[in-house]
């Protein structure tokens, strides 16, 4: 059975910093893209970042590009997102995601989410 279990969330203030994990198992780590999304109080899920197989090749969205990093660590198969200088609209639920399929690296509705972690921005 695929499980994603995400942890590391919490309430922070503007311009402070998180990392969230992602423990994965029950699949073939190594051969998945894997992906963060969030979901903001009243907004639909919205893309945050993208990393491959391997590690080598990593994409984000330009809301997070230059703040967050997206990394793995495939010997504890767990995905790391750290976020730093943190604003009030990150404020979100963040969920780690599986890719569906060994050859599909871009994130949309099918890949597999987790129960997620909740990440408050306020002062």
């Amino acid at each position: 059975e695929v499980r994603l279990v995400e942890s590391g969330g919490g309430l922070v203030q503007p311009g402070g910093s998180l990392e969230l994990s992602c423990a994965a198992s029950g699949f073939a780590f190594n051969m998945y893209y894997m992906s963060w999304v969030r979901q903001a109080p009243g907004k639909g899920l919205e893309w945050v970042a993208t990393i491959s197989w391997r590690g080598i090749n990593k994409t984000y969205a330009d809301s997070v590009n230059g703040r967050f990093t997206i990394s793995r660590d495939s010997g504890k198969e767990t995905v790391y997102l750290q976020m730093l200088n943190l604003k009030v609209e990150d404020t979100a639920i963040y969920y780690c995601a599986k890719s569906p399929q060994v050859d599909l690296i871009r994130y949309d509705n099918t890949w597999l989410r987790g129960q997620g972690t909740q990440v408050i921005v306020s002062s």
